[in-house]
């Protein structure tokens, strides 16, 4: 039997090695459950894929990670919580591409920096924007949409889910590439929107595909173009805005996973082996049967991603002459 010296100069040993070696940690990781933040409410589509990612990850990885959803003030309460969590891999994000892009333009202050609190660990999935209508007599293609817009500036509505949403961005964006003028009607969610296009209520709507393809293919909602390079894999037949008429008019509303700044690489590194796995198997099909497209293939880094999306909107935002709230 260990005298009690001995035992406390061995405990003294072990703890003098973990603090002299950080691999020590992240050769465990993880050790004990993760949280996965989610600054939005359950049921959308960034719920979905998290939810998604954070059971591969607990089969991967052997430890459970749990889904906590910290809605409200467009990311500003959960994303935070992600911000000035401890760099250590045990508090994680799924985040909509807004958050960490448009907010920026949209909100005079943040309680984060997009740039430098967090460690991008890799986009999860793209989801392509769309021009809906409901009255295919008189929109059937792109050019019958500009010729509208250009007739009678101002006049053209389309909704969206508010001001700063994807589907904001993409009509500012479509304002600005095409030097038209049209009249955006916020609502409360995406839903909403989407409604009250099929009641004839707005004109259009720049929806996410995952939002709008279930109205396309029930005949309620005709699909003018994706605002894509090319044409979304998960919706062969939708042509993009440029082989209508209206070019460089590209926005996509990805999903991506992050971590605090200086979370160590080897943990980054091994959750996103983990879900690139994911994106390459079971769950392509899935993703691809809802409106979206795994970004296993994408080249640019997600920083990158963000630092570039963040100077395009904020030049939208400013072109669009709406003041920072």
């Amino acid at each position: 039997m260990l005298s009690p010296r001995p035992l406390v100069l061995a405990l003294g040993t072990i703890a003098s090695l973990a603090l002299a070696s950080p691999s020590w940690a992240q050769d465990s990781y993880p050790s004990r459950p993760v949280k996965v933040i989610v600054a939005l409410p359950a049921g959308g589509s960034v719920d979905m894929v998290a939810r998604m990612v954070s059971q591969q990850l607990s089969t991967d990885l052997g430890q459970p990670f749990v889904v906590d959803n910290r809605a409200g003030a467009s990311g500003q309460i959960g994303v935070p919580v992600v911000a000035k969590a401890p760099p250590d891999g045990y508090t994680i994000m799924v985040s909509p591409a807004s958050f960490l892009t448009t907010n920026k333009s949209i909100f005079k202050t943040l309680p984060y920096s997009p740039e430098t609190d967090f460690a991008p660990v890799t986009k999860l999935v793209n989801q392509a924007m769309v021009l809906v209508v409901r009255d295919k007599t008189r929109f059937a293609t792109a050019a019958d949409v500009l010729a509208a817009a250009k007739a009678k500036p101002g006049t053209l509505t389309y909704a969206s889910s508010g001001d700063g949403s994807p589907q904001h961005l993409a009509g500012l964006m479509f304002e600005s590439r095409t030097g038209t003028r049209l009249l955006h009607v916020p609502y409360k969610g995406g839903a909403p929107a989407i409604t009250d296009l099929i009641g004839g209520v707005v004109d259009m709507a720049f929806a996410p595909l995952p939002e709008a393809l279930p109205h396309i293919k029930a005949g309620k909602l005709f699909p003018i173009g994706v605002l894509s390079e090319k044409r979304a894999v998960s919706a062969p037949d939708i042509p993009t805005l440029r082989e209508g008429g209206v070019d460089n008019v590209v926005l996509s509303a990805w999903i991506g996973l992050l971590a605090p700044a200086r979370t160590p690489q080897p943990i980054l590194d091994r959750l996103n082996q983990s879900v690139k796995s994911m994106l390459r198997g079971d769950a392509r099909t899935k993703l691809l049967e809802v409106g979206m497209e795994p970004a296993v293939d994408d080249v640019k880094p997600l920083g990158q991603v963000i630092g570039e999306e963040i100077r395009i909107h904020a030049e939208l935002v400013k072109a669009a002459g709406l003041v920072p709230q």
